[in-house]
């Protein structure tokens, strides 16, 4: 097929030039995001009900809500936590199900759940979670001093929000910070109780004034319109003037008993950038958009609202597009490093310029045509997919130079250019499909892991893939196609074969074999010897999920735990944030509720969220350690939890899942423990390294008791009692004036008084018309209740979190603990699911390794000859943890992706040094009859180390220069990248030197026992 194929070198170059225009069109469709468009399998429901206890809203909705959704398919669990006026129902599924018809079955069944809820109650919102969810930027949107907030807020929601919503790629854009423009009612009782009225009088006239008739119509001859009655108000002034209807029959104009006007809602939440107050639009892309185009555009419509609207200040803010832009530098520069090195290396070792250039073309060729393959396949350009191609790009450069290298030695056989172009193939095309092969079976098994692990390989092993097969494309076909171009008009000289440089190395080489070989069984030794101690130290290194990026910028998460209000919580961050001075670059925070469409975290007025962004690491460091301190000392009851600001990846990964975690459930009244009872049984707990989990979390409240025994006494209704409270406490909307989207709430005006003074100043009337004070029929008093109740599947729990190290090894006391109180004990959180994960990465690697197994025994015909190549990974994979160890460096996913790098280089020389010592033992048995199968075994290892020293030499020392600069580089793509480089230098400096020579020792160990008819029938 080769020899076809270079026989019509025009065909060839149309065929690879039709597949690079395909693959530029293909590219430029391509879309390119930061993480590939993952469903993650959850689903989270969120309950509004004002002024409902956590019992109130578990007991009406959250429990019947479970009910109802507990036969969907693919359910695998469900956690539902109940706050006061806040609800949150997680619901998680199998991977593999269908996100968008669970998404939709969940709808349906709530809106069949809508008749069994409480009247009052807003339909439970239904979030499904994406990738594509996490905010590529933040837009500040600030108003300046003077303009009023009311008008910004439309401005944001009625014009800014629909302009970024226009602009092609754009999913969804989500506001915070909003606050509404009311119509307050702030009756005179002096003069209400004068004229014999109450507030009730003053509301139903605004009522009865702002109502209007749906659906009726009136007849005139032969046409027929819709009637609308002209009393409806539109403005203050309006309701001023309606009438309000006394108890003698006497009608008093409104303005007389109430004072009417405009003013700013009393907000639940704000947004802050810096100590200024303001809104927040997080802009998020989709699916198939450009990040990097798309904020391009972001950022020129930003320009234009400076120009549009000059009484507003803008600023973008956690642009999430500098991960990815780190990503595509990376590859850039791992390219053009490569590229450069390359060249240099070729040209040391061969002295001759036209192989670097060969590799020159062919290396930028493979990476656009695997961009062929993304686009058949689906995939988009991200920091996954490009990490992929990084990996795959090491094992290019080593396909190239040994096919070149092989071309090469062909030549200097004395073979014509033609036929040494294709003999120079065909001798390595078997190795290379097998070394192939070898690095997706260690690779490709990865998908199949669950979770979103598993996810986020399949891009990666779709990359790989791509770049491997395309780089087996290139070295078979176009490489020898230039090697011919390039050299088919030059007389070869063999003695330019070798430079000086490569002459020395060989020299060296032949010492350090001549000596090893001398002592094989103690060398032998030695090197297995160092298997085990190398692995060792990977146990002693710290293990994480990502490594640790060199950022400036810190979030804050603060839950004051004290009954303080939302202005209150404003004041305390505004505090935090002057207090860092001039340290920092920016800073935003969201205090209290947050109005985001798709914020599936804990919503209360006692929380807040501080964004921060340092000028430089050092200022952070300065900064941070002090501001925790302070804080701590002067709030401690706050909950503090400040860390690195999390970028996309953090977020995708976190889990609010408790490492471990201990839940019991009463059996007998299936209701929570009381805190009296709970206090002294949590003391007797078998470990003291525990702390309490939602549902023990006790917050302070003030209890109404109402003296029913009075009320009847005085010829007072209860209900009056209860309506009569729900209008002084808490924001009583009388009605609302909608004019098309705009929708105006009127309001009472609530009181700035203390509660006891506002008992004490407002009366009730009772049926034989007195009036009395409320206080005289309440009884106040304090008490602490549970913050929240939690339930799952089978009902309401509690729970705490074990923090005592190996948790698992308490398990049945725990469970005798709660045998003795009559409590159903389990056990849930993050520990099981690693757990269960290590047991599937075993599983896969043993199958990893035994697909391994499997492709060399085919390709050596040999059942021994794979454990050669199996054996020779460890020494790799050591060097790798040596030099993370003394790097400081952890092990983490980017040093893991840098060790199937460097296993891939590893197996590809081990299998070609093994495939050309058996094509030589072969030789050398057929050619020379004379000499012994131990003289031929004895020959054919040493010509072999030879022969394979310099594409060994060429590629290890081009990937670790191509990888150098990564080391001295800094910043956020350098960070990411750095645990991979030191992984990667590690193994094919440690592991290349030691496979050198442990190859030909492990070969000669398992093989020197066969004889010369072996040889050949082999």
């Amino acid at each position: 097929m080769v020899r076809f194929l270079l026989s019509r070198p025009i065909a060839v170059t149309m065929v690879f030039l039709a597949l690079m225009v395909f693959s530029l069109i293909g590219f430029t469709k391509l879309p390119i995001s930061l993480l590939p468009p993952i469903d993650v399998p959850q689903i989270v429901v969120k309950v509004n009900y004002p002024n409902a206890s956590p019992e109130a809203i578990e007991q009406n909705v959250l429990s019947r809500v479970r009910e109802g959704l507990i036969t969907l398919n693919g359910l695998e669990d469900m956690d539902s936590k109940a706050g006061s006026e806040t609800g949150t129902l997680r619901l998680q599924f199998a991977y593999g199900t269908s996100m968008e018809l669970a998404y939709i079955e969940v709808n349906e069944k709530i809106d069949r759940l809508t008749n069994s809820l409480p009247q009052e109650l807003a339909r439970p919102q239904v979030i499904r979670i994406n990738t594509n969810d996490i905010p590529m930027v933040r837009l500040q949107v600030i108003p300046k001093e003077g303009t009023d907030y009311a008008e910004v807020t439309k401005l944001a929601e009625n014009v800014i929000k629909k302009r970024i919503e226009q602009l092609q790629g754009i999913s969804l854009v989500d506001i915070n910070g909003k606050q509404e423009r009311v119509i307050t009612v702030e009756p005179n009782k002096a003069v209400l109780a004068g004229l014999g009225m109450s507030e009730q009088n003053v509301i139903n006239a605004i009522r009865s004034g702002n109502s209007e008739p749906s659906g009726i119509s009136v007849k005139d001859g032969q046409y027929r319109y819709f009637l609308r009655l002209a009393t409806r108000v539109d403005t203050p002034e309006d309701i001023a003037q309606l009438p309000v209807l006394g108890p003698d029959g006497n009608v008093v104009e409104l303005a007389k008993l109430a004072n009417i006007q405009y003013q700013m809602g009393e907000p639940m939440g704000y947004h802050l950038y810096g100590e200024r107050e303001g809104l927040v639009i997080t802009v998020h892309k989709q699916a198939a958009a450009k990040m990097n185009e798309l904020m391009e555009k972001v950022s020129e419509s930003v320009e234009l609202f400076k120009k549009d609207y000059p009484q507003v200040d803008f600023a973008l803010s956690q642009d999430q597009s500098a991960l990815l832009n780190a990503g595509i530098n990376n590859l850039q520069t791992s390219l053009l490093f490569g590229g450069i090195f390359a060249f240099g290396v070729l040209f040391i070792f061969m002295g001759n310029y036209k192989m670097p250039l060969i590799i020159g073309v062919s290396l930028p060729t493979s990476l656009l045509i695997s961009f062929l393959v993304f686009y058949a396949f689906g995939i988009s350009i991200n920091v996954i997919s490009l990490s992929g191609l990084a990996l795959g790009l090491g094992m290019l450069i080593d396909n190239a130079i040994i096919v070149l290298d092989n071309i090469t030695r062909k030549r200097q056989e004395g073979l014509p250019l033609f036929d040494a172009c294709v003999k120079g193939v065909n001798e390595v095309m078997s190795a290379l499909i097998s070394s192939v092969l070898t690095t997706l079976a260690v690779f490709v098994p990865l998908v199949f892991l669950s979770g979103i692990s598993g996810a986020l390989f399949f891009d990666q092993a779709v990359s790989v893939a791509a770049i491997l097969f395309v780089s087996l494309l290139v070295a078979f076909v176009l490489l020898p196609l230039l090697y011919r171009l390039f050299f088919a008009n030059k007389q070869w000289d063999s003695n330019q074969e070798d430079s000086r440089f490569f002459k020395g190395v060989l020299a060296l080489y032949k010492i350090g074999y001549q000596k090893v070989m001398a002592q094989r069984r103690l060398s032998l030794i030695l090197l297995v010897a160092l298997i085990p101690l190398f692995l060792m130290i990977g146990l002693v290194l710290p293990k994480e999920g990502l490594p640790p990026i060199g950022k400036k910028d810190v979030l804050l998460e603060v839950n004051w735990n004290e009954a303080i209000g939302v202005e209150q919580n404003r004041e305390r961050v505004k505090n935090i944030i002057a207090g860092l001075g001039e340290g920092i670059e920016q800073a935003e925070a969201d205090v209290g509720i947050r109005q985001f469409l798709l914020f599936d975290g804990e919503n209360s007025v006692q929380e807040a969220s501080i964004y921060i962004d340092f000028r430089d690491q050092a200022s952070k460091d300065d900064y941070t350690e002090q501001l925790e301190k302070g804080l701590r000392e002067k709030y401690p009851r706050a909950s503090i939890h400040l860390m690195d600001a999390p970028n996309a990846f953090d977020q995708l990964f976190s889990s609010n899942v408790p490492y471990y975690e201990m839940r019991w459930k009463e059996l007998k009244d299936k209701k929570p423990v009381d805190a009296a009872t709970m206090e002294p049984w949590l003391e007797d707990l078998p470990t003291a390294q525990w702390k309490k989990g939602p549902g023990l979390q006790e917050e302070s409240a003030v209890v109404f008791r109402l003296d029913l025994e009075k009320l009847s006494l005085y010829k007072i209704e209860t209900n009056e009692m209860v309506r009569q409270i729900e209008q002084l406490f808490g924001r009583f909307t009388i009605d609302e004036i909608k004019q098309f989207s705009e929708v105006t709430p009127i309001r009472l005006k609530e009181s700035d008084a203390d509660y006891r003074g506002i008992l004490e100043s407002n009366y009730l009337g009772s049926r034989d018309g007195q009036r009395y004070a409320l206080a005289n029929f309440i009884q106040v008093g304090y008490e602490d209740h549970y913050k929240y109740v939690t339930a799952d599947k089978t009902g309401i729990y509690q729970s705490v979190e074990i923090t005592a190290p190996n948790p698992q090894n308490r398990e049945r006391e725990l469970k005798n603990w709660g045998l003795d109180r009559n409590l159903s004990v389990s056990f849930s959180g993050q520990y099981f699911k690693d757990q269960e994960n290590i047991q599937q990465l075993i599983g896969i690697l043993g199958v990893a390794v035994l697909l391994l197994y499997f492709i060399l025994a085919a390709q050596f015909e040999s059942f021994v000859q794979p454990l050669i190549v199996i054996f020779t990974l460890p020494l790799g994979i050591g060097g790798a943890l040596l030099v993370l160890w003394l790097s400081g460096t952890s092990l983490n996913i980017m040093s893991a992706i840098g060790l199937v790098v460097m296993l891939g280089i590893m197996v590809n020389d081990a299998i070609l040094k093994i495939d050309t010592i058996n094509r030589l033992r072969v030789s050398y048995a057929e050619q020379e009859e004379d000499l012994t199968s131990r003289e031929i075994l004895e020959k054919a290892l040493f010509k072999a180390g030879e022969i394979r020293l310099k594409p060994i030499l060429m590629t290890s020392i081009t990937t670790i220069l191509a990888l150098l600069p990564v080391v001295f580089s800094s910043g956020l793509g350098a960070d990411l990248q750095r645990p991979l480089v030191f992984s990667v230098m590690g193994g094919l400096t440690i592991g290349t030197l030691t496979a050198l020579y442990f190859v030909p020792l492990m070969y000669w160990a398992l093989s020197r026992k066969r004889s010369k008819y072996e040889v050949l029938s082999s």
